[in-house]
């Protein structure tokens, strides 16, 4: 059985906070996992990384990161201001 042992993190960018300081966006994309044969890396097939490329630079930075805990992830998720209500519903009118 194999076991998550870090979650592999990309920065896709940056944002402006509420107080007008520049923040980064992460972005997972990946996993380092130990199995019964050893360890591994398990990447998102989706996961482009010539997009993250910087003028000038022929390499990136994947940092690794410890998994937090299931319930510490979905307190952090409940603890997020939700999207704004639509007021569209998912049902068709015809």
């Amino acid at each position: 059985m194999s076991k998550k042992v870090y979650d592999i993190v990309a920065t896709v960018g940056e944002y402006l906070d509420g107080q007008n300081q520049t923040k980064k966006k992460y972005l997972n994309v990946g996993a380092v996992l130990k199995g019964d044969n050893g360890s591994y890396i398990l990447l998102n097939k989706t996961f482009n990384p010539a997009g993250l490329a910087e003028q000038g630079k022929d390499s990136i930075i994947l940092s690794l990161f410890e998994p937090k805990p299931r319930d510490q992830v979905q307190s952090a998720q409940q603890a997020a201001p939700s999207a704004p209500s639509s007021e569209f519903s998912d049902a068709i009118p015809f």
